[in-house]
């Protein structure tokens, strides 16, 4: 929605539009250089149309892989600058080296090099210009948020955290307790209308947590605006679309509203592919841990010495215990002092076990796991027992995560830090919720893509 002149894109249109420009970007320089100088290598005519959108396919898949369509990201040169050479050189090199559907390659080799810079020249263009007006303040989303003077701060703060564009600029206090910043503006309950007018509000978020601090008067105006085209969202709804969580700790018992789970946990259609898919990458995973099989063996003489493997008990699906398969990346005694977590700077990892774990080398064996079915390659991570039986305590709702298989990756995995405190796997659970919540082919697909960007990022534990 327009108010005033002002203008702002969603999550979903800003990655639809670095999407699209990406590809047009490159394209389009490609095709001005065949046309400008003798540049036969790619071309873009009805002739040789494949090229292009195997170009595309490429430019999509290892952008998203190296992060471009990150929006935290996105805003910022440095970081784009590096991720942009990364996507052309793979994209490129990919590209160079499919056969039947890329051009054969060209005589004069020089031609290749035209081709990485024009990838890359293009990319620059279009991602300065992205960062220079449509991350301007501009095109800030402006809301207004509507709750009780206990909640206010920390909502207003989860919702700009989540989203670089998205800024909460004044709020209306529904509570008996007066609520000061410095930061956002207080407007008054019985003016809306002029409020919304006067500082072209985007969108109102109605954060609430018991439907009595909503007067009739309040009620009446957010009717009337909505009627008028302004778009009124819950708080919770509007956290889980910028976070890509479900916010537990805001809707308590509130939370069985959010049920039934997405269809495809009872989808017979989906449930097959997805466990064929299971064990298709199961297959290439144990393949490759056979290939480097040598070097994990001198490696573990030389920096782990001691046995490859070791097993530990974990929960399963609806609870139920299964031994999971691991490369051992810890002391041989790790836990003689009792279990617990695995800290930043552990002593007890060992000098090659850092390298297993911040390439996930470690967890190939877990491929048997999957094989056998007490795993899946999505899904949330395996807890151990006694872990499972305290946070169970501690977090609401904790145990639900064991409503489907525990993966090798997951949601959680690939947008969380390694679990440490109860912090940690609260926000874990928000994720491991959103996927259960939600699963399908595309965010399956989704999460294969960014658990490949851990890897290449060294983000494991």
């Amino acid at each position: 929605m327009t108010q005033k002149g002002t203008i702002h894109f969603e999550i979903s249109e800003r990655k639809i539009l670095l999407r699209i420009f990406d590809i047009a970007a490159v394209l389009c320089l490609l095709y001005l250089i065949g046309q400008i100088f003798d540049f036969d290598y790619f071309k873009i005519n009805s002739d040789h149309w494949v090229w292009s959108i195997v170009l595309a396919v490429y430019l999509t898949v290892f952008a998203t892989i190296f992060e471009l369509y990150n929006l935290q990201k996105a805003s910022k040169l440095e970081t784009v600058i590096q991720n942009i050479i990364l996507t052309a050189s793979v994209t490129v090199l990919c590209y160079l080296l499919t056969p039947f559907y890329t051009p054969t390659l060209p005589a004069n080799r020089l031609q290749i090099l035209y081709f990485f810079l024009a990838v890359n020249i293009a990319l620059f263009v279009w991602r300065y210009v992205y960062i220079t007006f449509i991350s301007a303040p501009r095109f800030f989303k402006r809301v207004l948020l509507i709750g009780n003077s206990k909640e206010i701060g920390e909502v207003a703060q989860s919702l700009e955290k989540s989203d670089p564009n998205y800024r909460v600029f004044g709020y209306v206090n529904t509570g008996d307790t007066e609520y000061l910043s410095d930061a956002l503006i207080e407007f008054k309950s019985d003016s809306l209308t002029e409020t919304i007018n006067k500082y072209a509000i985007s969108e109102i978020v109605v954060a609430l947590t018991k439907s009595e601090e909503m007067t009739l008067q309040l009620n009446n105006q957010l009717i009337r605006l909505l009627e008028s085209g302004m778009p009124i969202k819950e708080y919770t709804h509007v956290y889980e679309e910028l976070n890509r969580k479900v916010p537990v700790q805001f809707i308590a018992e509130d939370f069985y509203r959010y049920f039934p789970f997405s269809r495809s946990n009872q989808n017979k259609l989906y449930l097959f592919f997805h466990r064929l898919m299971d064990l298709l990458l199961s297959i290439i995973g144990l393949l490759f841990g056979l290939l480097i099989s040598p070097l994990i063996i001198l490696g573990n003489v030389l920096g782990n010495k001691g046995p490859i493997f070791y097993k530990q008990e974990r929960v399963g699906k609806n609870g139920r215990l299964f031994n999971i398969y691991k490369l051992r990346s810890m002391i041989i005694d790790a836990e003689k002092n009792g279990a617990q977590y695995a800290q930043k700077k552990d002593t007890r990892i060992t000098p090659f076990g850092k390298f297993l774990r911040r390439t996930r080398i470690d967890e190939i064996p877990q491929f048997i796991n999957v094989i056998r079915g007490d795993m899946s390659i999505i899904g949330p991570r395996p807890e151990r027992p006694m872990f499972v039986k305290t946070l169970s305590k501690q977090i609401p709702f904790y145990e639900i995560r064991h409503f489907i298989k525990p993966g090798v990756t997951g949601w959680a995995q690939v947008n969380a830090k390694y679990g440490m405190t109860q912090d940690d796997a609260l926000e874990k659970l928000q994720y491991d919720l959103y996927y259960i919540k939600r699963r399908s082919f595309f965010l399956d697909s989704k999460i294969i893509l960014k658990t490949l960007s851990t890897i290449i990022f060294f983000r494991g534990q």
